[in-house]
């Protein structure tokens, strides 16, 4: 028999709450939630693959769990997608339906979802190979893909972070993440509805509203977390929770020791990829060090290909929560597999002695190799952010005709000048990592979730 994806809606009990789920401030129980999402799934059955528009709301839940009941694929869309991105996604996904919205644009039909109807669904459990997501990559090149996400890789994902991090009903899970994402929504909500655990979507992820909501269990990027840790009073509120989590780019180790500081505990880390959802964590109960993301979950292998021996290399990772491919790119597929099948991330990583992975950052932008050696930007990123002028840092490898590449920094920072910056990281790590230009900005260009975007920063 094969388990139901959203477990805990499977049939509601005595445990269910009038506030199972809020979001923005929304309650909702779990058998109100499956009453509506059935009145969903009856309206989209059949579909090739349905559209979201993936606001922070209740009926973007339900929305999203009835089309999962369905059995029909469903491609979340950004709120704030332009035009061009908007029609890219429904072109290139071929959805026949567009669930939230009151009206349609041109060949779009829309459906309403209201979170006040109430239908059964009694529809079979979807096989775990089918498709529940169709997930847009965020284009750094070329237009965004489509990576096809099947069920059996969602609960995959879901039950080793439930082992990882040990996760059960009794938690109350809180964060305040866009629910277009494999952070806010594959983890954030069917995490939730697949442990049982309560939710709190904070609607904006702002330390007050972490503050108030009173979980157990919170997820946040290194921009909420930062965020956090610049308000005491908000920060000290988290110290009764049980786990924080920190994900979707690497935590600044000033941001992780001021965590420490406020809440009394260490945060963890993971690691993942749109493609391969979750396939590294620390765990709940292991040893949590700043910069590493922890060990491979339940069925995941991964291995590093370095160009000597103990070095960072390219993290190739292989198991159950991986993609089925590029949805109409087949030869984009196969060229992020190696040829024994193992899936090329593009991140850089080593791995420590005891199995933890560090990820060092991207091969594209990320490792520098200068004047014969190998450089992870994220290593000189930390410790620029060190320095107690400094709140932004990027590092990145430029062309030079001696060196190969030089280091080059760019940072946001106040009453510091580029040669204390640079003999600064000197001091702190080898002197073959310093940077050898460092250029101000104002802020560094960062993408919906707080990751700096490289390929935007200002020429030299």
């Amino acid at each position: 028999m094969t388990v139901p994806l959203l477990t805990s809606l499977a049939a509601p009990d005595a445990t269910d709450r009038p506030d199972a789920l809020t979001v923005a401030g929304r309650s909702c129980s779990r058998e109100e939630l499956l009453g509506a999402a059935g009145a969903v799934a009856s309206r989209v059955a059949g579909a090739a693959s349905v559209a979201v528009r993936a606001e922070a709301t209740p009926e973007t839940v339900a929305a999203v769990v009835g089309a999962l009941l369905a059995g029909v694929p469903v491609v979340p869309l950004p709120p704030d997608a332009g035009p061009a991105e908007r029609a890219h996604i429904l072109r290139d996904s071929g959805a026949e339906l567009v669930l939230g919205e009151t009206r349609g644009g041109r060949r779009e039909v829309a459906v309403p979802v209201d979170l006040r109807e109430r239908a059964a669904w009694s529809g079979p459990e979807p096989d775990p190979k089918a498709t529940a997501f169709v997930l847009y990559t965020s284009g750094t090149t070329g237009a965004p893909k489509g990576a096809i996400i099947p069920r059996g890789a969602v609960a995959a994902c879901l039950d080793g972070l439930a082992d990882a991090w040990q996760w059960t009903a009794e938690d109350t899970l809180v964060h305040g993440l866009p629910l277009f994402h494999v952070h806010g929504l594959v983890l954030g909500v069917l995490g939730a509805l697949r442990t049982g655990s309560r939710l709190v979507h904070t609607g904006r992820p702002t330390p007050e509203a972490y503050a108030a909501a009173g979980g157990s269990l919170y997820f946040g990027v290194p921009t909420v977390w930062s965020r956090v840790v610049r308000d005491h009073t908000a920060a000290r509120a988290l110290g009764g929770a049980r786990l924080l989590v920190s994900g979707s780019a690497a935590l600044p180790a000033p941001v992780f020791r001021d965590l420490e500081a406020l809440t009394g505990q260490r945060p963890v880390e993971r690691y993942g990829m749109t493609e391969t959802l979750i396939t590294v964590s620390t765990r709940a109960d292991g040893e949590r060090r700043q910069g590493s993301v922890g060990v491979p979950l339940p069925g995941v292998r991964t291995r590093v290909v370095a160009a000597e021996e103990g070095g960072i290399g390219e993290l190739e990772v292989s198991g159950p929560t991986l993609f089925s491919g590029y949805l109409g790119r087949p030869e984009a597929t196969a060229a992020s597999y190696t040829a024994d099948g193992w899936f090329r991330t593009g991140d850089i990583a080593a791995v420590d002695a005891d199995g933890a992975h560090r990820i060092v950052g991207r091969a594209s932008t990320d490792l520098i190799k200068s004047g014969g050696y190998r450089i992870g930007a994220g290593e000189v990123e930390n410790a620029l952010l060190d320095h107690p002028a400094v709140s932004e840092a990027a590092v990145v490898g430029v062309a030079h005709e001696d060196l190969g590449q030089e280091i080059v920094a760019y940072v946001v920072a106040e009453g510091v000048s580029e040669q204390a910056l640079i003999d600064f990281v000197a001091a702190h790590l080898s002197v073959h990592k310093r940077p050898r230009r460092v250029r101000f900005l104002d802020a560094l260009p960062r993408n919906a979730m707080g990751k700096p975007q490289k390929k935007l920063l200002p020429p030299l």
